[in-house]
């Protein structure tokens, strides 16, 4: 158990420790004053020599116990090596506690009066091993949980070190991807108009610099998100001028919600792959936001048709999926499909807003 765990434990415990004890005394004293014969003092003496002893054993059992934690998943070796403690604890327990009542009542001019020595034995000891019994019962019970709770939080930044070793692993297999297609576009255009190659280049290194701002967290705004794309959108646009049009329809009440960073790039390459290289004619993309029913949906929209291609088996269409896995689990969805001359990717993911 870590410590935080151990010192909760505790806390709870002994605060339970001391609610027990006095309600055990008031019930006493209650009992007490129905006898004309018993001092007030006297109840007090009988439960408080008992408490003493009772929690000078259970420091005892938070220090030694400890020792014991191992076995807290085998119930029965865990009260076995506790119990083992009985027939040295029952004597002592004894003899202390009627010696400090004599004592007490020799000092104010009182006998002690009490059954045989060999009834208090036998009394005594069945009665402190079913006290015993019943709290190291909820003993267990506190370490069980405390130890649950510790293996939680283990595994819990296990799998929170494992997603984000993952989604590293996902951010740099989409950084060169994207930018080796963003290049081989400039390529295109060296030798064929060096002005145009020159402009993308520039634009290129706007992207590039803001792409690197982003990436280095996982996620970041859809305002952000956005620049990002329209920035890819105007070399691409160089690329295929007068070839396509691009419309964005962004809902105001969706900018500063969060999302994977660099989720949408990949969506939109497949657009000017998919739709607008492989078209003859001019073709539109749009990309829209809005917020339906506690969700952010995302959309690009592109002429085409759906080809074997876009099932899903590229980089990116793998990649975007596996990171909406990793970030919300079922909670996510990618959909790609076609319809009436268009191809429809669209996202759905949990709003959230995004916090820096």
């Amino acid at each position: 158990m870590t410590a935080t765990a151990t010192r909760s434990a505790n806390i709870a415990l002994f605060s339970l420790w001391a609610l027990f004890w006095v309600a055990t005394t008031i019930v006493a004293l209650q009992e007490a004053s129905r006898n004309e014969y018993i001092r007030w003092w006297e109840p007090l003496l009988w439960e408080g020599s008992s408490a003493l002893l009772g929690t000078l054993w259970l420091l005892l059992q938070r220090r030694i116990g400890l020792n014991y934690a191992q076995y807290l998943d085998r119930p029965r070796l865990w009260f076995l090596h506790h119990l083992k403690w009985l027939p040295l604890f029952a004597p002592v327990f004894v003899v202390s506690i009627y010696g400090i009542r004599n004592v007490v009542y020799g000092l104010v001019g009182r006998v002690y009066h009490h059954d045989s020595w060999t009834f208090i034995w036998v009394y005594e000891t069945v009665k402190l091993l079913l006290f015993l019994s019943l709290w190291l019962g909820v003993i267990f019970g506190f370490d069980s949980f405390a130890q649950w709770r510790s293996q939680r939080e283990r595994l819990l930044n296990v799998q929170k070190a494992l997603a984000e070793s993952q989604l590293q692993q996902l951010q740099s297999q989409l950084r060169p991807h994207f930018l080796f297609n963003a290049l081989n576009t400039i390529s295109s255009l060296m030798h064929v108009d060096l002005a145009r190659a020159d402009r993308l280049l520039a634009r290129l290194g706007d992207l590039l610099r803001l792409s690197l701002q982003v990436t280095r967290r996982d996620l970041t705004s859809l305002r952000e998100e956005l620049r990002m794309l329209e920035l890819y959108a105007q070399i691409m646009q160089e690329r295929f001028v007068d070839r396509v049009s691009v419309s964005w329809d962004i809902a105001a009440d969706t900018a500063d919600a969060a999302v994977p960073a660099l989720l949408l790039q990949p969506l939109l390459e497949n657009a000017f792959r998919h739709g607008v290289e492989r078209s003859a004619s001019a073709a539109a993309i749009s990309i829209a936001s809005r917020r339906e029913d506690g969700q952010l949906v995302l959309t690009i929209v592109n002429t085409g048709t759906l080809d074997s291609a876009q099932q899903g088996n590229g980089i990116g269409l793998r990649n975007c999926r596996e990171r909406l896995r990793v970030h919300y689990g079922a909670d996510a969805s990618l959909e790609l499909r076609e319809d009436g001359g268009q191809v429809i990717a669209r996202v759905r993911l949990p709003y959230r807003e995004y916090t820096p």
